[in-house]
């Protein structure tokens, strides 16, 4: 084994996996706004960080290829993940719009039962997540021989660990702006269009 090769695919893993996850999403705007709360950010961004793991070890084992060949997984996944997302984007509509959106903290604290299973179900019913991950991940994975690819696949694991904390994490520091009870108002608007947006993208696609 080629250590300079190695450290090559693991760089490449790290940007791969960064490209694929570093944008606005269900669970991206889920994490954030639980960082923002302060609110279960550790176990959030466990559940988020483990999830990918599970994924992209999936996709460069030739999980992507047996899906591929299974097009009904995708689309069983598919109207779920439209389901989930109109049911949330209307859930954050609701604060938006409702009297509690309008405290400073964008309305009541949730469980952390709760919490975990909304941050499982913006996961793992987003089919964008196994087409990333998965199928994505693992066929630029296949191009590599058997040792750089799992060094490549450390690297796209590291990438999603170093996002997922640093966004979970790293949202505390826009608690001065989401003191103002608008500002709430406003992230609520903005995921409820992403997430409408989202569930009309995944209907037509």
């Amino acid at each position: 084994m080629n250590a300079s090769s190695a450290a090559l695919a693991a760089f490449s893993g790290l940007g791969f996996g960064l490209s694929l996850i570093v944008a606005i999403g269900a669970q991206n705007a889920f994490v954030l706004r639980q960082g923002i709360r302060r609110e279960h950010v550790l176990p959030v961004v466990a559940v988020c960080a483990l999830s990918d793991v599970v994924m992209m070890t999936a996709g460069v084992t030739g999980f992507g290829t047996v899906m591929n060949k299974a097009p009904e997984i995708m689309t069983i996944a598919k109207y779920a993940g439209v389901a989930f997302l109109l049911g949330y984007a209307f859930l954050a509509a609701k604060r938006a719009f409702s009297a509690t959106g309008l405290t400073a903290g964008g309305g009541a604290p949730i469980a952390l039962g709760a919490a975990i299973a909304t941050c499982l179900a913006v996961t793992w019913l987003n089919p964008h997540a196994y087409l990333d991950t998965v199928v994505l991940l693992g066929s630029f994975a296949s191009t590599y021989a058997a040792p750089d690819r799992w060094f490549l696949t450390a690297g796209a694991i590291t990438g999603s660990i170093i996002w997922f904390i640093s966004l979970g994490f790293g949202a505390r520091l826009l608690a001065p702006v989401f003191a103002k009870p608008r500002a709430w108002q406003v992230l609520d608007s903005v995921i409820a269009l992403v997430m409408t947006s989202l569930a009309i993208g995944l209907v037509i696609s």
